[in-house]
């Protein structure tokens, strides 16, 4: 169904009235569920859990809508009030009609005291399914009018009703499951006649728990459910023991006064979780043990000691669980943890694990290997990374600079591609899990303001060019966690600037996604911007807008561009900021065209913070500005007018504008500029892309040998990694050079994801009216893509919509990249 209100409220329609229908007992309802939710495929399973996810958060609106009003009359509650109603309204259908009907529905709660404690009632979480239906009818009656048969504004007010009353599970529902989920531990039901075996069956219902006790967790509160949970904790499926735990920790706040049995017993096999069990049982553990009791501090010194005195860097498998123990631990509780913490990093985490390699890995060429290939060594090493980030993020502080060394360590990580050491120990495959460790570290950091003030622009960037990786699966892992983080606004505004490397991706599915998380995260940040009041401040931290200085900083210092003259190379520059201002200028809000423009021309003022007196670096930044502004006034007529206001731009990339000098001068020429807008398509080929990723992370730096680094290292135990700070200072002509050392099986995808590296002939193509073409750059060739894309793409301008042009005949040759070894190609896509 499509990502709409309309088909939301449908299927949760069908949901309620014909998949698992209220009207039925709690037992036979609760069958209905249970055996509904074991046999649905997981796209329907995430349909589901984000149903009860959105009623949930639309009950909350309008609990935090019920506070507003016991709250005194004022302008700045009347002001809340709008915002919670738009809010409401947004999950009704037709939210423009919807928010008229919500004022009225508000004003009619605040003049009657009855209607306002049966809806109380409604979204209480000790209201039981028959109490809900009830006070449906009571306040359906209330509003109601027999002289109007037709009344829309009723209907509307049924819609938020249904959508926030508890019509299928309470407290008797959530035991009607459990004892469900016990027959199937016991073998006592016939599981396979419904079309499930015993074990989907239990796995299945821990997972429908798990999910109910986020919505609904005071109906877990009860001495059978919590035994039957025990009981779950014992039983050999790792899986159905991570669920219980975590059923235990948001439901478990009354256990230690209402059930004291259960805590006794619960308390032990909790340690043993975080001792010796999996990765993700140990993290639910610790964290379940911090959520619940009352002498937390107790409980994790008994865990954090023992662990801490164990840790053996020569037998790795036993080491992943007490790292990931250790890492939250000293996350939950910095106060008591983060000094004795601070001893193991340096003694034991840094100068013992990461910066040795006991095994070997296995050349065998692959750039990414499934989980369970994995060494344990590089798995306890990733695990080692990401201790650091949580102990860093628990002290929320910098006072001992153990940030700084931290960040310079993952960018050795970045630098050496992964292989700190650099002795060619570790496999490819194995150096792929290493790099996106580092990298989603340093996003992870930056996600702290503490620490994103100490990032440097360096560090920034390495981090940057991590969605070029090589790698197919560090690109996408990494787009995913980078778009996680930007949408919920958690990381600074920068980082979506990264998404406009993208335009390099050589695959095509990646590329869509970026644009698609692109979207998504523009039209968050501007719908927060309206539904919240912001300070002047802040505003530079959330209009979208504001990328676009990011943007270019990163573009200037991109390795990939180190000829501001060559043509190639602006085409890449084009494409990257293209990528991103398209989105930017689908529409023309509040005249932003017209900012953009004037903010690109306030950077030709600047020069770049991070090397002041470098021409040919501040050559690159107004070069890259120029290409922008021939873009945004090619694409846009109103970006000619003036601006709304006077961009502010990021000191920390920017030095102030020279007020007494204009800087008018031309970077690029009457002939570039035409070239770049309307001259003969770029051709296919991946070269520039392909030095991208082939040494990403390496080329920005001048480094320190490795001899250098280690014993640096290993003299400061506060992790203080030798490296030259002077980035990206290496001849880009190295870039290519090391191209051409790859053998074309390295720099081509994995075998997963190969890439067919061509090279074709553009053929120019007549210009279509109100059409922008998006020129083929890169191929796109896939596992489930055996053959070449023979189309050229057309993007309506005015709609959106894509149209596709044969050019069979357009292609004059396809001539394979003259590369040591060439990539072989089979017969079709010659």
């Amino acid at each position: 169904y499509q990502n709409s209100i309309d088909d939301k409220l449908l299927v949760e329609r069908i949901f309620a009235q014909y998949l698992v229908p209220h009207s039925l007992e709690t037992e036979e309802r609760m069958k209905c569920l249970y055996y509904l939710y074991a046999n649905m495929d997981p796209n329907a399973v995430k349909a589901l859990n984000e149903m009860w996810k959105c009623q949930n958060m639309l009950r909350g609106h309008v609990r935090e809508l019920l506070d507003l009003h016991r709250m005194p009359v004022s302008e700045a509650n009347s002001t809340a009030m709008l915002g919670k109603l738009a809010s409401i309204a947004k999950n009704l259908p037709d939210p423009g009609k919807a928010q008229d009907f919500m004022k009225k529905f508000n004003q009619v709660l605040g003049d009657d005291e009855k209607l306002r404690a049966q809806l109380e009632l409604l979204i209480s979480p000790n209201c039981s399914c028959k109490q809900a239906e009830i006070c449906m009818r009571d306040v359906a009656r209330k509003l109601g009018n027999p002289k109007q048969p037709t009344n829309p504004f009723l209907e509307m007010v049924k819609f938020l009703l249904e959508r926030i009353a508890p019509l299928h599970i309470d407290s008797e529902a959530i035991s009607a499951l459990v004892k469900l989920m016990n027959k199937s531990i016991e073998g006592t039901t016939d599981d396979e006649e419904e079309g499930v075996t015993p074990d989907t069956a239990i796995r299945a219902g821990l997972e429908l728990l798990k999910v109910l006790s986020f919505t609904h967790p005071t109906s877990f509160h009860s001495s059978e459910t919590y035994e039957s949970l025990l009981q779950c904790l014992r039983l050999e499926d790792d899986k159905v023991a991570e669920a219980a735990i975590q059923i235990f920790r948001n439901t478990g706040n009354t256990i230690e006064t209402d059930f004291p049995q259960i805590r006794s017993t619960l308390i032990p096999i909790l340690h043993q979780k975080a001792k010796r069990g999996t990765p993700h049982q140990a993290k639910q553990a610790v964290h379940c043990i911090h959520a619940i009791f009352s002498n937390k501090e107790v409980q994790l010194a008994q865990i954090f000691e023992p662990l801490s005195r164990s840790l053996n860097a020569d037998i790795p498998e036993q080491l992943i669980t007490p790292l990931v123990s250790l890492g939250h631990i000293s996350m939950l509780a910095p106060d008591q943890f983060a000094s004795p913490m601070k001893s193991v990093v340096a003694n034991f985490i840094v100068k013992d694990l990461l910066m040795n390699d006991r095994s070997t890995g296995e050349k065998n060429g692959k750039l990414w290997s499934p989980d369970e290939e994995v060494s344990p060594e590089v798995l306890a090493k990733v695990q080692a990374i990401k201790l650091l980030v949580r102990w860093l993020l628990g002290m929320k502080n910098n006072q001992s600079k153990s940030a700084n060394s931290t960040l310079r360590l993952l960018s050795a990580m970045l630098v050496s591609e992964g292989d700190l050491t650099e002795q060619k120990r570790i496999s490819k495959s194995d150096t792929s899990r290493l790099r996106l460790a580092a990298g989603c570290a340093i996003m992870k950091l930056a996600q702290e303001p503490c620490y994103h003030e100490i990032i440097t622009s360096e560090q920034f960037q390495l981090c940057a060019l991590v969605i070029n990786d090589e790698c197919y699966q560090v690109r996408q892992i990494f787009a995913q966690k980078l778009h996680k983080a930007l949408v919920k606004i958690q990381l600074p505004l920068e980082y979506m600037a990264i998404f406009a490397l993208c335009a390099k991706d050589p695959v095509k599915e990646r590329r869509a996604h970026a644009r698609q998380c692109l979207l998504k995260n523009i039209g968050v940040r501007r719908e927060y911007i309206k539904q919240n009041p912001v300070p002047d401040e802040k505003l530079v931290t959330l209009i979208p807008e504001y990328v676009v200085p990011y943007m270019i900083h990163l573009l200037t210092h991109d390795p990939d561009f180190t000829r501001p003259q060559d043509l190639e190379q602006l085409r890449d520059i084009k494409e990257c900021l293209w990528f991103m201002l398209e989105v930017l200028m689908t529409k023309n809000e509040d005249n932003n065209h017209a900012f953009m423009r004037r903010m690109v021309e306030c950077i030709k003022q600047t020069k770049d913070a991070q090397a002041p007196d470098d021409m040919k670096i501040n050559e690159k930044l107004y070069t890259v500005c120029d290409v922008a502004l021939c873009v945004i006034m090619s694409k846009s007529t109103a970006c000619i007018m003036d601006s709304p206001k006077e961009p502010e731009l990021p000191m920390k990339f920017f030095t102030p504008p020279d007020k007494d000098v204009i800087n008018d001068k031309a970077y690029i020429s009457d002939e570039t500029r035409i070239l770049l807008l309307t001259g003969k398509p770029k051709p296919a080929g991946l070269l520039g892309t392909v030095n991208k990723i082939s040494t990403a992370g390496r080329r920005p730096y001048n480094r320190s040998t490795p001899i250098d680094t280690l014993s640096s290292v290993s003299m400061n135990v506060s992790m203080n990694v030798s490296m030259n700070s002077d980035l990206i200072s290496q001849s880009g002509n190295r870039t290519r050079e090391l191209c051409t050392q790859i053998p074309g099986s390295e720099t081509s995808e994995n075998e997963e994801n190969p890439v067919t590296i061509i090279t074709v002939t553009p053929v120019m193509v007549d210009s279509v009216k109100n059409l922008q073409e998006v020129n083929s750059v890169h191929p796109m060739s896939r596992t489930d893509s055996a053959e070449i894309e023979k189309n050229i793409l057309i993007i309506d301008t005015e709609t959106g919509d894509v149209h596709s042009v044969q050019q069979e005949n357009r292609i004059n040759e396809a001539l394979m990249h003259t590369i040591p070894k060439p990539i072989n190609m089979d017969q079709e896509n010659r």
